[in-house]
């Protein structure tokens, strides 16, 4: 199997500075050992106008046989024969996206330290490959490469050319030709997509295989268009591989859009929270769950240990649930699933959809409800997906009630509108719980400094009046309803420590509007 990787040039830039981007010199030919055969690097034209390298790479089918027992095509017990008899050595597969990173491994990279301003320069590049196994066919090969800037040739192989009556074989001849990219994109374009191609890897696929991908994909994997076709067949189809590589490149994604990086997205829980603590009451520091200071609200008998704000929280969000007849619930910014965990314990809550941005978050919510042991029936009520709330997502559509339980104030003001909008906007459940900390009460929390927020990541602590007046203005802006209720003890003073608005469609009155009838009323 091989495949050509061709360039253009002129006396200014040279067709032949493809040499320092390969690390391998034009005028010579070259061999490498691989794990299943022998490598070989050589140029059949080079000059200042052309340059073209060529990658041939000889199968050991008796090494593949040897170490691919169970793996990949002819794996199985029973395929004694197309162990010996297949495709292996002629048409470009996994086998040859290894053999291309490990020959040409610092061209992947980007670096040449002869010439350190070539990598990054887009050049004319023409890259052949004579048979390429195409499970999908030519479209498929189109709608992998063309979204890249690639110009796409795939022509169907036919079986055999002597009776064209038999129709074409599942390989085509590609040709991908591009002005606008690097090599070393070009390079992990193909190391991917080869492979995902073939749909058939020669070795066994482990965890190690997503940071490859994740790497390899760095810069077009996450905004492709076919991502999840190409993440799956790239990771042969193991789930869970392909779950935790889809969340992370999502991840990516919403960093990207948000101009931030990664780490800054994926914080809602500190790295070393123990993933497998199971269901504490105790105030964790974190969205959803409490925040500092909140371990003592509510009066309590002498001898009485007080109920922590985070349970009282959740018994008022499960109470105007089930008041309003909820079933299908969304729980946005879940965080690490108390309130999942609650609401699976009532039967009347039949469909439960945990959101949150981060990936650290949902793995510790999944292990502490056990999503992993639990029941057939009740796995089928409840799904953990990841998700940002400053976007549209028609996954949100069609449930009785959504909580945003501590949750508006991790977000930077200026992007409360795109939440606003996605969730009474887009999503429009019936019925929304959203909780905030009211900052007039944290007077009362004596190991709180004067002047600082319940949590670091709190980009902004409302007064009641605040919330009110935001509240307000998008019930009217979206046709709900909005009434207040407080969460703790309702200090005369300074109110409760935590402050809810339940919006409803069209079914209940708002203050504002009970007062104005009453003011009619009494006129």
């Amino acid at each position: 199997m091989f495949l050509t990787i061709s360039t253009r040039g002129d006396a200014a830039h040279p067709a032949t500075d493809l040499g320092y981007l390969l690390h391998k010199h034009p005028g010579k030919a070259q061999k490498f050992s691989t794990s299943y055969g022998t490598a070989h690097v050589f140029y059949p034209e080079a000059d200042d106008r052309r340059c073209t390298a060529a990658l041939l790479l000889e199968v050991d089918t008796l090494a593949l046989v040897r170490r691919g027992r169970g793996k990949g095509r002819g794996g199985a017990p029973d395929a004694a024969l197309a162990q010996y008899v297949n495709d292996r050595p002629y048409a470009a597969s996994s086998l040859l996206a290894v053999a291309l990173s490990g020959v040409f491994s610092s061209a992947m990279k980007g670096t040449c330290h002869a010439r350190p301003g070539l990598p990054g320069r887009p050049r004319p590049l023409r890259i052949e490959v004579p048979a390429l196994p195409a499970r999908g066919g030519p479209e498929l090969v189109r709608r992998l490469f063309q979204p890249l800037g690639w110009t796409v040739a795939a022509e169907p192989v036919a079986l055999d050319a002597e009776f064209p009556e038999w129709g074409d074989s599942r390989y085509v001849r590609l040709v991908l030709e591009s002005e606008a990219l690097t090599l070393a994109e070009a390079l992990r374009h193909l190391y991917v997509l080869l492979p995902v191609l073939d749909d058939a890897k020669h070795y066994w696929v482990s965890s190690e295989e997503v940071e490859k991908l994740l790497r390899a994909g760095e810069g077009w994997l996450p905004g492709h268009p076919e991502q999840k076709l190409i993440t799956s067949r790239y990771l042969s189809r193991r789930w869970s591989l392909t779950r935790q590589a889809m969340e992370r490149l999502e991840l990516v994604r919403l960093a990207e859009a948000d101009d931030s990086e990664v780490e800054e997205i994926d914080n809602a829980v500190p790295e070393d929270t123990e993933a497998d603590a199971e269901g504490t009451d105790a105030e964790a520091t974190h969205r959803g769950q409490g925040d500092a200071g909140e371990t003592e609200a509510g009066e309590t008998e002498a001898g009485e240990k007080p109920v922590p704000l985070a349970v009282q929280r959740r018994e008022a969000i499960l109470a105007a649930l089930r008041d309003h007849g909820a079933a299908r619930v969304l729980d946005l910014g879940c965080g690490q699933g108390e309130l999942v965990r609650e609401l699976l314990k009532d039967v009347r809550f039949t469909e439960i959809l945990g959101v949150d941005v981060s990936v650290r978050a949902l793995t510790i919510a999944s292990r502490r409800l056990r999503l992993d042991r639990m029941g057939e029936r009740q796995a089928s009520r409840v799904r953990l997906v990841q998700g940002s709330l400053a976007y549209t997502d028609n996954r949100l559509k069609g449930y009785d009630a959504a909580v945003l339980s501590e949750v508006i104030e991790h977000l930077d003001l200026p992007r409360l509108p795109a939440l606003e909008y996605a969730v009474f906007g887009h999503a429009r459940p019936r019925t929304v719980l959203v909780t905030t900390p009211n900052v007039e009460y944290n007077v009362r929390w004596e190991t709180l400094p004067a002047g600082h927020a319940r949590h670091g990541d709190h980009r902004f602590e409302w007064t009641r009046e605040e919330f009110r007046t935001w509240a307000q203005t998008v019930a009217g802006r979206h046709g709900y309803s909005v009434r207040f209720a407080p969460v703790g003890p309702d200090d005369p003073e300074v109110g409760p420590p935590t402050q809810m608005a339940v919006f409803t469609i069209g079914t209940e009155k708002t203050e504002k509007t009970e007062k104005t009838e009453k003011e009619a009323k009494a006129a």
